[in-house]
């Protein structure tokens, strides 16, 4: 019984050989072993990592979000007109200069309850003036001009002709114009002046004519500078990051702190101010 069915069984072997070929055949077209290249994975980090390029490696929903946003930024930056300026750069210059003309409007009607002539509504002095009074104010307005420096003839004849409207004489006036816009702020004053000043920060000019060693660490330099009119104590703080003077060289201080000590006023370079040596020929902020 047994040799039969081992019999009957018993296959050659070069089937054997055909039906394991077949197998193979099979399984290799059923499925394919895919692998990606050295190239192509290269490529596939470089797209994932740096979506701005061709190839993004993008999912859809992440490649329209991308897409829309550029196209918004392209048009958002669109130039209207084509021009230089954009109608975003245009309103908001039109929008910031109408607030600006607001608060000032606002400031100068508060400021009218001290002086009338700050009121927005008021009009221009030299209106109210006779033609002899009116040259007389140009023509002192011309000879001011050329004695303060930053104020134009207009400003200077417009000042002179409020206090002439006001009651004032030409010459009376022409005097105190002169006192009140060679203090103003921002004017170099002479040295005598600067204890008389009403406010905490002046400009002067003068010649550094002594120094010496400091008392504190945290002062740069301390010494005297003097002018026609007279001298002062300055102080250098080691904060404010100056340059340091030299005895014999002429310089000028801009928006320098006043100080008092023991009735006598002083001045103090601090970070706000500046330092302007004429000799080199350099500001220092």
């Amino acid at each position: 019984m047994s040799s039969k069915h081992t019999i009957g069984q018993i296959v050659s072997v070069d089937e054997q050989a055909i039906e394991c070929d077949e197998a193979e055949i099979e399984s290799v077209e059923e499925t394919p072993e895919l692998r990606p290249s050295v190239e192509q994975t290269i490529q596939g980090k470089v797209d994932t990592n740096y979506p701005d390029g061709i190839g993004r490696g993008l999912t859809l929903a992440a490649e329209e979000r991308l897409v829309a946003r550029e196209t918004e930024i392209t048009r958002t930056r669109e130039r209207w007109d084509r021009s230089q300026d954009s109608k975003r750069e245009v309103q908001c210059r039109r929008v910031s200069k109408a607030v600006s003309r607001e608060w000032r409007c606002a400031f100068q009607e508060r400021a009218a309850s001290v002086d009338p002539w700050c009121d927005p509504e008021r009009g221009d002095p030299r209106e109210e003036l006779a033609q002899e009074q009116l040259a007389a104010v140009n023509k002192q307005a011309m000879r001011l001009a050329e004695k303060l420096d930053g104020w134009s003839r207009a400003a200077i004849s417009r000042r002179l002709a409020e206090r002439v409207v006001d009651g004032t004489g030409v010459m009376s006036a022409v005097v105190g114009v002169y006192e009140e816009l060679r203090t103003a702020p921002g004017q170099v004053i002479p040295i005598a002046d600067v204890q008389d000043v009403n406010r905490k920060e002046v400009s002067i000019e003068g010649q550094v004519t002594q120094l010496w060693t400091p008392g504190s660490p945290k002062i740069q330099q301390v010494g005297l500078i003097e002018d026609d009119s007279g001298r002062v104590k300055f102080t250098v703080w080691r904060a404010s990051q100056k340059t340091m003077v030299r005895e014999g060289e002429t310089v000028q201080l801009r928006s320098v702190a006043k100080n008092w000590y023991e009735g006598r006023v002083s001045v103090a370079v601090t970070g706000w101010s500046g330092i302007h040596v004429p000799e080199r020929g350099r500001w220092w902020e």
